[in-house]
């Protein structure tokens, strides 16, 4: 089961994270979330489980579980909506579209 941490304090490491996980059995992963640039915690992350027993334990406990003075949400995570465009999002002119005109 892939699992969303949220609402995490920024100064959690990875390792204390895991542990807490862990506790409930095994991970198959676990990532925080981190800005490209700075490398600081975006604040969320994501854990996985491969018995959903032992991860639906971890929600009802964790969820909302006090760390570092903030309550951390779990749940089971929502899978990312796909793109079903196939423009890229990029909408391009066709034949005379745009441009200035020598007509006038």
């Amino acid at each position: 089961m892939n699992i969303f941490i949220g609402n995490l304090p920024y100064k959690i490491q990875e390792s204390e994270l895991r542990e807490l996980f862990e506790d409930y059995g095994e991970l198959t992963s676990l990532k925080i979330i981190t800005d490209k640039q700075t490398g600081q915690s975006k604040g969320f992350g994501f854990a996985e489980m491969p018995d959903r027993e032992s991860a639906l334990k971890a929600l009802e406990d964790l969820n909302a579980a006090e760390i570092y003075g903030r309550n951390i949400v779990v749940k089971e995570a929502e899978e990312k909506p796909r793109n079903t465009s196939s423009s890229g999002g990029f909408k391009s002119g066709g034949y005379n579209k745009g441009g200035y005109n020598k007509t006038r």
